[in-house]
């Protein structure tokens, strides 16, 4: 059997223009699925739009925030590596990758939905029948993407993101471009909800959205489950 390849596609954006708050990838969306996929035995890639050094929010590395995932990610050295050297997106060649799947944070709604390259990768996977899954704020970056059609691609597409209702509690509505939740339902989506800051995740074919941090471990299986098959 050939080793499955799952391309990670996190953020480059570290500071948000407006309030000038440090942002970037909110850790616990990538460290979960980066050590699920991993003890699965996939082969990972980590790339973003500048390659390097990837900003983590500071916001998501305080206690409260801190799940065992997250406890992990900080006591591997490995995994710390691989979020410092990401590949610049210009490139990959999304070919020779098995999945794609997006971490979220504020970081990805500023610089992944306009991103080039990003859009191409997503309609790639997406039309190769090859699973595409992103979680909380990532499905920002599905904003400018096409089905062959010509249309949104998640018009009539169940999808789900981060809330309206938390990004309200959360007292970040300064800190994002759009509001999530509102460009979702703009382009058509069918826009799918659990209860604020509850594990919630839905697949409408090779599409696998989750709404929010604690949506990463659902997500991730949803990849594994689909790269089984």
């Amino acid at each position: 059997m050939k080793t499955k390849k799952v391309l990670i596609v996190v953020t480059s954006f570290d500071e948000v223009p407006l309030t000038h708050t440090k942002t970037g990838i909110w850790i616990e969306e990538f460290a979960a699925p980066y050590f699920l996929l991993t003890e699965q035995g996939f082969e990972l890639t980590i790339a973003s739009p500048k390659g390097g050094k990837a900003p983590i929010d500071p916001k998501s590395t305080r206690p409260d925030f801190t799940t065992a995932s997250v406890t992990r990610f900080f006591a591997d050295a490995v995994a710390q590596e691989r979020l410092n050297h990401t590949v610049p997106l210009k490139d990959v060649n999304p070919k020779e990758f098995d999945a794609v799947y997006y971490p979220g944070g504020h970081g990805p709604m500023w610089d992944l939905p306009q991103h080039a390259k990003s859009i191409e990768i997503i309609e790639y996977f997406y039309n190769a029948n090859k699973p595409v899954a992103l979680v909380c704020h990532a499905p920002a970056a599905l904003k400018n993407v096409k089905a062959k059609t010509g249309e949104p691609l998640v018009k009539g597409k169940k999808v789900a993101g981060f809330t309206n209702t938390e990004e309200i509690a959360g007292q970040s509505t300064k800190e994002v471009p759009f509001m999530l939740e509102d460009m979702l339902k703009e382009n058509g989506a069918d826009y799918q909800k659990g209860a604020d800051w509850q594990p919630f995740a839905v697949s409408d074919g090779v599409l696998i959205t989750g709404q929010n941090p604690a949506s990463a471990e659902l997500v991730a299986e949803r990849i594994i489950a689909a790269l089984k098959k």
